[in-house]
């Protein structure tokens, strides 16, 4: 593993040909199967787990002419926003030294902050590609739900998660998402996009005329410095022919309680296929099988793994149901409803990507409620399955910040167009 603790698994696959991405290497995030490769999802339940198969992203990869240079580390599962909850260590920010790189997808954000790789490939459930993005000064899209495969991506969310790439310019994440995006046989959520296609022939920074909606609900208790980062951000656009007015999205209040809700409770579902006999590390435990099932998942998971599966099986128990989860579904569709509407007066809406700079490595931790809440302005988003893109807006105090643009359902040629202006 490298100094700054980045990849769990370096050792290279090599692409087919002289595709579009001949001669660029990629890192991927290590809940993506590789066939061949050791796929761990940051956990000791998986160390030692060799998937049979390649997820598609992993295949257009290879088609397009890539070199996959290693597996990077992320939070346990998925769970987290710093990429401490790995059971290989955290990874250090190559862009703040002694900070956290961001998470879930924090290894494959600082591979290319350090020049470790091209491009990367990252997953988000609830901010996990824009939130390292930010942390790390480079650029994150999140695509529209079903525009990328999740054929391959160990699940922890289905409904929420999409994989997307990291890059230091919009265009080259763009040209990267060019090879991934595209319907799959072997995902039923995937779409068709239609003709807005073609993501890098428009990173063209033409804003002029472009209407940006600033949800004022996003930037309330953000760290001021972020705040002042951001509006200069929205400033730069202006200069270049966009012009910015506020939006309101009242149901965001709610958000974050309904996003951890269905993400717990489809984590419960999704984790329990990891008993030490279908999948995971079995341990030779003696016993009858609900005793060798406990003791392989308690020595097999970490401690945030385990909290956010006795929290989501809480949510689905009989009695419980109706009064979390069916609510956490009623606060998504308004969610989805109040981002429609607001999308219906701009073009894209704009907010601070995280609303705090990177934390020092080991602050958080003791406080997994103060890391819930840092998702408050990127969860929302997968709530409504829309698109997003987070790009540096610059620095506070030395520390790198994203600004973040979101867009219509399919929206990424806008976003890209929109981002391309500052990246």
């Amino acid at each position: 593993m490298s100094d700054a603790n980045i990849f769990i698994t370096e050792k290279s696959i090599e692409g087919d040909g002289d595709g579009p991405l001949a001669g660029t290497t990629v890192a991927v995030k290590d809940n993506i199967s590789t066939e061949g490769v050791r796929t761990t999802c940051g956990s000791e339940m998986l160390e030692d787990y060799v998937p049979p198969y390649d997820a598609t992203v992993v295949s257009s990869l290879k088609e397009a002419g890539a070199t996959v240079v290693g597996k990077t580390n992320m939070d346990e599962f998925g769970m987290g926003t710093t990429t401490e909850t790995s059971a290989f260590g955290a990874t250090d920010n190559p862009a703040a030294p002694g900070h956290v790189p961001g998470g879930s997808s924090g290894g494959s954000a600082a591979a290319v902050a350090a020049g470790e790789a091209d491009v990367a490939l990252g997953s988000d459930t609830g901010g996990s590609i824009r939130c390292p993005a930010a942390f790390c000064g480079v650029v994150g899209i999140k695509p529209t739900y079903g525009l990328v495969s999740r054929y391959g991506l160990v699940a922890y969310g289905n409904s929420l998660e999409q994989i997307g790439p990291f890059a230091n310019t919009v265009e080259d994440a763009a040209e990267l998402l060019d090879v991934i995006a595209g319907s799959d046989e072997r995902d039923a959520t995937t779409r068709d996009a239609g003709d807005e296609t073609d993501y890098a022939d428009a990173a063209t920074g033409d804003v002029d005329g472009l209407s940006i909606g600033v949800p004022t609900e996003l930037l309330e208790g953000a760290d001021e410095g972020v705040v002042e980062t951001f509006w200069d951000a929205i400033a730069d656009l202006e200069d270049r022919g966009a012009e910015y007015h506020e939006v309101s999205l009242p149901s965001v209040e709610h958000a974050v309680e309904a996003y951890y809700v269905i993400a717990m409770s489809e984590a419960s579902s999704n984790l329990a296929r990891f008993d030490g006999v279908r999948y995971g590390n079995s341990g030779g435990y003696e016993g009858n099988w609900n005793e060798a099932f406990s003791r392989a998942r308690e020595e097999g998971f970490g401690d945030e793994v385990k909290r956010r599966i006795l929290l989501g099986t809480y949510a689905l128990s009989a009695g419980y149901h109706d009064k979390y989860y069916k609510k956490a579904q009623d606060a998504r569709a308004w969610v989805k409803q109040d981002f429609d509407e607001a999308l219906s007066e701009a073009d894209v809406l704009a907010s601070p990507t995280m609303p705090v700079p990177p934390f020092e490595l080991g602050e958080s931790l003791e406080d997994p409620l103060q890391m819930y809440l840092a998702d408050a302005n990127t969860v929302p988003v997968n709530l409504a399955d829309l698109p997003a893109i987070s790009v540096p807006a610059g620095e506070t105090d030395g520390l790198p910040v994203g600004l973040q643009l979101i867009g219509p359902a399919f929206g990424e040629r806008r976003l890209i167009r929109a981002a391309s202006a500052l990246a």
